[in-house]
């Protein structure tokens, strides 16, 4: 087993600095959860301190039920791969991989039988012989996933183990880590700031900002039902457009209105919106969830004018300006506009997200 838990994690530096403040994380054995958030949440420093690099300001973190506050980072049986691949230039990919096992006076059978199946796992074989500098970076990332491996450790740590790489190795090594969490079948923590990264591999994912969690939760959780504004324009890409608009009431009807971006409110939520009349809100949809449709009826439109378009082969990115902001949204690559055109689209009325002006809070989350 190897369940790993913060309860009420707090990190302060010198100065009165605090990166982390009240952090409560309940990981499980075998789960893939990853931390995610701008440059400075906290998250590296979270990851830090379970790894025992960072000492802990207060709040206790346990590994299997067994404090690890005051353990050194050799007794907490986990590994990490880091941002930098830290290997050895000296050493072979072999002694590399080795190195860890022979510190710990492994014997010498044992260390190679490990070097040999995590060279299998990660498919480096031929690559044993060679030294660091005749690798590519992605060959250099699977070293040290490698060396990682032969610990046999019970939680892994991911440190933004792919920020080095270009954009298409970034893709094929996010699969093999998630295929390699399945053959492990191994506690892992991973730290990113890339939101496709948290989504496609992560079991969990919490969401930091300023060293606080906003929400915690599986991918699709977050992305459908974001608990404010922050979490659902970081989850999503192209980002969620969110509008300052105002809430009135007319022949009945509650209706938010950004001038060019106006929603009639549906009925299951009139109740609640009804208490926003004559107060902003902002108002929010997802790039996906509007279709171009010049009938569009006055229950719900997006009228503005080109500015930009994107297309992409099996779909296209547009850049529309309304009354007071720009609203991007993906529309079929079929769809045939121009820049400087007037366009009208339809959003997905039950796909709308409102949230408090003041509080950034999803005034409909259901949690």
């Amino acid at each position: 087993m190897a369940e790993v838990k913060l309860k009420d994690i707090v990190k302060v530096y010198d100065g009165g600095v605090k990166a982390v403040d009240n952090v409560n994380i309940d990981i499980k054995d075998e789960e893939f959860v990853v931390l995610v958030g701008p440059s400075g949440c906290g998250k590296s420093t979270t990851l830090r301190m379970i790894a025992g690099l960072e000492d802990i300001t207060d709040g206790e973190l346990t590994i299997d039920g067994k404090r690890m506050n005051e353990e050194a980072p050799k007794d907490r049986d986990i590994a990490m791969v880091f941002q930098n691949y830290a290997l050895y230039p000296h050493m072979t990919v072999r002694d590399n991989m080795a190195f860890g096992l022979k510190i710990r006076k492994y014997a010498k059978e044992e260390i190679e039988s490990r070097v040999a199946e995590a060279a299998g796992i990660l498919e480096i074989e031929e690559l044993l012989d060679r030294k660091p500098k005749a690798l590519s970076g992605g060959q250099r990332q699977r070293v040290a996933v490698g060396r990682a491996i032969v610990r046999k450790p019970k939680v892994f740590l991911f440190d933004e183990p792919l920020s080095n790489l270009d954009a298409k190795l970034r893709v094929q090594m996010r699969t093999e880590i998630s295929a390699l969490h399945t053959r492990l079948q191994a506690t892992m923590i991973y730290v990113t700031h890339d939101q496709i990264e948290a989504m496609t591999m992560g079991d969990k994912i919490v969401v930091m900002k300023g060293g606080v969690i906003q929400q915690i939760g599986s991918p699709l959780s977050l992305y459908n039902e974001p608990i404010n504004q922050f979490v659902a324009s970081f989850i999503g890409s192209p980002a969620m457009n969110t509008v300052r608009a105002k809430v009135r009431e007319e022949n009945g009807k509650v209706i938010v209105d950004e001038g060019g971006f106006v929603v009639t409110v549906p009925a299951d939520k009139e109740e609640v919106m009804r208490t926003y009349v004559g107060k902003d809100v902002l108002m929010g949809i997802r790039p996906e969830d509007s279709a171009v449709d010049t009938s569009a009826t006055q229950a719900a439109y997006i009228k503005g004018t080109i500015e930009v378009v994107e297309p992409l082969g099996d779909e296209t990115i547009l850049y529309v300006s309304t009354a007071d902001h720009q609203i991007v949204c993906k529309v079929e690559p079929t769809s045939i506009v121009k820049v400087g055109e007037e366009l009208t689209l339809t959003p997905n009325v039950d796909k709308i997200k409102f949230f408090d002006i003041e509080t950034e809070k999803s005034i409909f989350y259901k949690g």
